[in-house]
């Protein structure tokens, strides 16, 4: 009695286990015709490969392959130029005798992909289910991004953590794809000196100064490059090539090197980083009050000791003045070397159409004195180019 009771039991729950196998198959039948796919190198028929696994990954349909859509799709121009509306895919699902049909496209827009899914009711000659979605710029990961849009056209869990990497945020534009604005050109403007070195321009020649009025001409070139850019902000190198004095017949090169930030669409600019030129200088004295004969008269060291003996010009001990207060001061015929000073400037790019108008205020700081001016400078922008030019990766 126990031994068929047992037999019973075992024979229910295998038919049981049996009914539950079944109703776990999928029944309908669905087959995947090729997406539309724009500004893309993926390719389609490797796109509807994808979207064939991730459908029999969900176990949800009993997927066509491509073999299986060979016969017909050959046998049909209209299917091979591209299927991708409402009638042609239900059209398409009858002679397959599918039940569903998907397609869709996906295209590469700017910095996004947009991936759309579409599964036609192939008996009904409907739309049964969408989806659209859009995703951060990242060709190589379409796969899981039709993964994500099939989860969440079937209301299944989609991995929170590979949709946050894969989504498109919206965010300010990034140096990948903004506009490059370069204001390389013609700089001209002038300054005024200040300090020793205004001491020095207006020094008297024969006593080591230039001779000239306190002001400058300054006319150069501006070489920039954009290592930042975005909506609202970009961040550059400049580097300035500059003369001034010629209009007082006077040759001072400089060469500037900075680091600038724009910010806004008023194109406001701050500045700064070291200028670099060629200074004369020697060890001397300078009479700035003419204490001992000339006001703003200058000695060398060897000077000095000739003019302080024929002077007689004594010490506290009744000495020849030997030192009434050497230090190392600018004089046009002393030694030549590399001078630095720091430069700060401000500024605002005028436009008008194609033409930008950078105007700017600077000072130029050293021991002592320095330029403070203003220049300006134009250029016309003949077209926009990408900061960054990235190879796309190719799907074969």
């Amino acid at each position: 009695m126990k031994t068929n009771q047992f037999k019973l039991s075992s024979l229910l729950v295998a038919i049981f286990l049996g009914l539950g196998s079944l109703l776990a198959q999928p029944n309908n039948t669905i087959a995947v015709s090729n997406p539309n796919i724009n500004s893309l190198t993926i390719k389609p028929e490797s796109a509807a490969k994808m979207m064939r696994l991730e459908l029999i990954k969900i176990n949800k349909y009993k997927v066509y392959d491509e073999f299986d859509m060979n016969e017909i799709i050959k046998a049909k121009e209209e299917y091979k130029v591209g299927c991708y509306g409402q009638a042609c895919l239900a059209k398409l699902g009858e002679e397959l005798k599918v039940d569903y049909v998907m397609s869709g496209s996906i295209d590469g827009l700017g910095n996004k992909i947009v991936v759309t899914i579409k599964i036609i009711d192939v008996k009904g000659q409907a739309l049964y289910k969408s989806a659209v979605r859009e995703f951060d710029n990242q060709e190589t990961e379409i796969q899981r991004m039709i993964e994500i849009v099939l989860f969440e056209m079937h209301g299944l869990t989609v991995d929170k953590v590979l949709s946050d990497r894969l989504a498109f945020k919206n965010e300010i534009i990034t140096s990948n794809n903004v506009g490059k604005v370069n204001n390389s050109g013609p700089r001209i403007g002038g300054a005024v000196l200040t300090g020793d070195v205004r001491d020095f321009a207006t020094r008297d020649v024969k006593y080591g100064g230039l001779g000239i009025q306190p002001f400058t001409s300054m006319i150069g070139y501006q070489i920039e490059g954009q290592y930042v850019g975005t909506e609202n902000f970009s961040a550059l190198v400049e580097g300035i090539i500059n003369i001034s004095g010629l209009e007082q017949s006077q040759f001072i090169p400089s060469f500037s090197l900075l680091n600038g930030f724009r910010f806004g669409k008023g194109n406001y600019e701050f500045a700064f980083g070291p200028r670099f030129g060629i200074s004369s200088t020697s060890y001397g004295y300078l009479d700035l009050d003419g204490t001992y004969g000339i006001e703003n008269r200058y000695f060398t060291a060897q000077e000095w000791d000739i003019y302080a003996n024929e002077n007689n010009i004594l010490d506290q001990n009744n000495n020849i003045l030997a030192n009434p207060g050497f230090e190392t001061h600018f004089d046009k015929d002393g030694a030549k070397r590399l001078s630095t000073s720091f430069l700060i400037a401000f500024g605002k790019t005028f436009q008008a159409g194609a033409l930008n108008v950078p105007v700017n205020i600077f000072y130029s700081s050293q021991r002592g004195g320095g330029f403070l001016g203003v220049n300006m400078g134009f250029n016309v922008q003949k077209s926009k180019q990408p900061i960054n030019k990235q190879s796309p990766q190719r799907y074969y």
